[in-house]
């Protein structure tokens, strides 16, 4: 009786995701073979995962952490273990993945030869259990179709990735987008379906959390089109114009109208820069009325319109990170938005 060969892998990443990494590992279908990618765990996650039986990738230390890397090193490793495969799907380690997922996703790349790799819905496991929790269910919910690029939670073709030599390493963060762009470069195409993929658990409970995440954004976005230029994807060079005008030049303007007056005496100016902070209270509710207007409900509108503008804030600091950072040369420092027990990106 002749065996079947799995065609896909499963890349599971992560660092201290205790009972996280346990639900993600146990999510993996039987007949596909695993590679876990440790980030320097200290909770025993690199014991429980061998205990399934799963090939374990411990990181060196010595080098940075970052996903792409846990990532490349994971798909390397199990196509070196497995050189027959089709597709790999990587998996961050706080996620599960759905039942049905990886024979939807399968079905898809076949369907397709054009498509480098597929994505479904990624939902929160505890959307109620905070506001921020919900805003990220919010954000995974892209529109069903063809799109500039995937997130962590992937199936890739193994062709394309090799092809494009998976991700870059160095990037601690927007790793997904670069790669999808390289790859659209290569004549390949990425789409989400219309089926469900995982189970995220956010764990975001705090304001900080929410404005280190942002952060953590505007240090991507930055990156991403300062690296690509003009061929940058269009969505992200419009949201780093965006930071640059509502976190950086509108409050520096209002500041520098407000000093003026107070030095000049000339009153008007401060009245200017008063008129021009009440921009911020009218961007929200054109947000929030918007939001509303796709079926939110009233209360998620608003605050989703008020972390819009408050995200700018912390969104423009990710971005002058990254231009100090790179006129100063030196490694890049992960960007963590969960507390002790660990992230699920490394």
């Amino acid at each position: 009786m002749s065996v079947v060969a799995p065609r896909t892998g499963i890349v599971a990443i992560g660092r201290n995701e205790g009972e996280r990494l346990k639900r993600c590992l146990r999510s993996a279908p039987a007949d596909c073979p695993v590679i876990y990618v440790d980030s320097g765990s200290t909770d025993g996650s690199i014991a429980f995962a061998r205990s399934l039986g799963i090939g374990v990738v411990e990181l060196d230390v010595a080098t940075p952490f970052t996903a792409a890397r846990a990532r490349n090193a994971g798909w390397r490793r199990l196509l070196a273990d497995h050189p027959t495969l089709d597709f790999v799907q990587f998996v961050d380690g706080d996620c599960e993945l759905a039942p049905d997922w990886i024979g939807r996703a399968e079905q898809a790349l076949d369907a397709e030869p054009g498509l480098c790799a597929v994505f479904g819905r990624r939902r929160e496991r505890f959307p109620a259990a905070s506001f921020y929790n919900a805003l990220c269910d919010d954000e995974w919910n892209v529109p069903v179709g063809l799109v500039e690029a995937c997130g962590g939670d992937v199936l890739f073709r193994v062709a394309a990735l090799s092809q494009a030599d998976g991700y870059d390493g160095s990037l601690i963060a927007g790793e997904e987008p670069d790669l999808c762009l390289r790859l659209g470069g290569m004549g390949w195409q990425v789409r989400r379906i219309d089926a469900e993929m995982t189970l995220h658990d956010a764990d975001i409970h705090h304001a900080r959390q929410q404005w280190l995440r942002a952060r953590r954004a505007g240090y991507a976005f930055a990156e991403h089109v300062a690296r690509h230029g003009d061929a940058a994807f269009p969505s992200w060079r419009r949201q780093r114009n965006s930071i640059l005008l509502w976190g950086g030049m509108i409050p520096l303007l209002i500041l520098g109208a407000i000093l003026l007056g107070l030095v000049s005496g000339v009153a008007p100016l401060i009245w200017a820069a008063l008129a021009m902070l009440l921009m911020y209270p009218a961007q929200v509710v054109r947000i929030a009325a918007r939001k509303r207007a796709a079926g939110s409900p009233l209360r998620f509108a608003m605050g989703y319109g008020l972390w819009m503008m408050l995200g700018k804030f912390a969104q423009f600091g990710g971005l002058a990170r990254y231009h100090l950072r790179a006129r100063g040369g030196g490694p890049a420092r992960l960007i963590e938005y969960k507390g002790a027990e660990g992230s699920a990106r490394p």
